[in-house]
């Protein structure tokens, strides 16, 4: 296997960015995996000088590890990493040469301060969107220290292993060989499961804010960015920066940018709040809300924010069915990711639930690398874009049911079928499969509000044409509110919307 013209370049340019010599340790045999991958290990050799490469036996096979000169760092890739993992497989070379990850110091120290011995595995796929964040928090942290080590495992490489532990979800990392976690974490996130947390207490010490947003996805973005070229004193806490679209493959709806992926946007988005003076605060989640002399913001960690005006962005989550088996069998056959975890899925029987354009596109996705699809739809007519179902009919492998309410997912110990019911004859059926992707739309992240603002049956908050709410000085954006369209591109035009609504209160009041 060689890399492609348009890779190699792009490679080249990195690896100029090498400060030291490595030494890339690859344990292969002669199948064909082991073969394309001794072929990548020496084609990153003879592209740069500062590449080593020595033969090796390590705990699987074929794996490469890359190290310091003189001393092992724990990063080991077990499987190719090219797909979603070639940035992670270039981090991985530059950081291990010396050059620092892009880490905010507080960070850097926590990971260093952590005492024992930390031995992490990632089961990946090269198509999840989700598993580079994970790989290359837990590479940084091989990096940063001495007592952590890191190993990705590509599924697709190693089904057997996969298989014998019953993974049916990426990525999952394990920790000294017990589960530690599934679904995309950040390092911040990772080391708060681990115990080692920043101090929250100097949150509540901070002076109260002109505008504070609450959620950090596109509407939050665009609300601080707009509401700090005011000038303005701005805040921004959120739960994870990015929001839904880091669960987001591809956007190609997105004016002025043909195609570009979720979380590429989201590190864009980011990017850009902190070219200006906005006082971010990650991994914070809100549980209050209480108008007093300011807006008070109580988090879920006890501290309370204050500030003149407050705009909630704080989007939405997919929705569930609700039916028994749904919670019992997340991660083990249920899913909600068909990128992530259909390859977990290859030569399986999967049903998608839902017919709107989320389901159907999916649907379209597992056709490919499932056995069959099955789509569960409870309205009497799909609800997709024609050209979607035009696309759907042509596969040979998907059937549609439509009218049907699902019962119950069934199972022992993982997904073995699906229990419906004909809502037209009120008959029962039941499919036998093997996984089930949720794929019914989306609810607000607004519970935590309480009855303290207006929001309509759906639980979205009601908003006027300056994005206001029913409390004088809070405004709302986004997809938790009222907003007759849920896209990318309406949420970041509702938070411009709402910082130039709040600060044309502030001047008022």
């Amino acid at each position: 296997m060689r890399l492609e013209a348009d890779i190699k370049a792009q490679l080249d340019q990195y690896l100029q960015l090498m400060e030291n010599d490595i030494l890339i340790k690859v344990s292969v045999s002669t199948d064909d995996l082991s073969n394309d991958m001794l072929a990548l290990v020496d084609e990153l050799a003879s592209m740069s000088a500062k590449i080593k490469v020595e033969r090796t036996t390590l705990e699987r096979t074929p794996s490469f590890s890359i190290n310091r000169i003189g001393e092992d760092t724990g990063i080991v890739f077990s499987g190719i990493p090219l797909g979603h993992e070639f940035t992670s497989l270039v981090l991985a070379l530059l950081q291990v040469s010396g050059r620092a990850p892009k880490v905010d110091q507080s960070v850097i120290d926590q990971v260093k301060s952590l005492k024992g011995e930390y031995h992490f595995e990632t089961y990946v796929s090269l198509s999840c969107h989700n598993c580079p964040d994970v790989v290359q928090a837990l590479n940084i942290m091989s990096v940063l220290n001495p007592g952590v080590t890191h190993t990705m495992i590509d599924g697709a490489a190693f089904k057997e292993e996969v298989e014998s532990k019953g993974i049916m979800a990426v990525p999952t990392v394990f920790l000294n060989g017990e589960t530690f976690g599934s679904g995309r974490m950040t390092l911040e996130e990772i080391l708060a499961k681990m115990g080692s947390t920043q101090d929250v207490s100097k949150l509540s010490e901070k002076e109260p804010f002109d505008v504070l947003v609450v959620g950090g996805g596109p509407a939050g973005a665009s609300a601080a960015v707009y509401a700090a070229r005011k000038g303005i004193r701005t805040g921004i806490v959120a739960e994870r920066f990015g929001g839904q679209i880091m669960d987001t493959l591809g956007i190609e709806n997105f004016i002025s940018v043909k195609h570009t992926e979720g979380p590429k946007l989201a590190a864009s988005l980011e990017e850009h709040v902190k070219d200006y003076d906005v006082d971010i605060m990650n991994l914070q989640r809100a549980k209050h809300l209480e108008k007093k002399e300011f807006i008070e913001i109580e988090l879920e960690s006890g501290a309370v924010l204050k500030s003149k005006t407050v705009i909630l962005s704080t989007g939405a989550r997919w929705r569930n069915i609700g039916v028994p088996g749904e919670v019992e069998f997340k991660n083990k056959g249920v899913a909600y990711c068909p990128h992530c975890d259909g390859p977990l899925f290859e030569g399986k029987h999967v049903a998608v639930i839902g017919g709107g354009n989320s389901g159907i596109e999916a649907a379209i996705d597992l056709a490919g690398i499932v056995k069959h699809v099955t789509v569960i739809e409870f309205a009497p007519e799909l609800k997709a874009d024609s050209v979607l179902q035009d696309r759907l009919n042509s596969l040979p492998n998907v059937t549609v049911i439509k009218n049907a309410q699902t019962k119950e997912i069934t199972g022992t110990d993982k997904v073995n079928g699906l229990t419906y019911v004909d809502r037209a004859t009120g008959e029962e059926h039941h499919v036998d499969l093997q996984g089930v992707f949720v794929q019914i739309g989306l609810v607000p992240n607004t519970d935590w509000l309480g009855d303290t603002i207006e929001r309509n049956r759906m639980g979205e908050i009601v908003v006027d044409k300056h994005g206001a709410t029913s409390i004088p000085g809070v405004f709302a954006a986004g997809d938790c509110t009222d907003s007759a369209y849920k896209q990318i591109i309406i949420s970041m035009g509702s938070g411009a919307t709402a910082a130039l609504g709040a600060f044309d209160y502030l001047i008022r009041n």
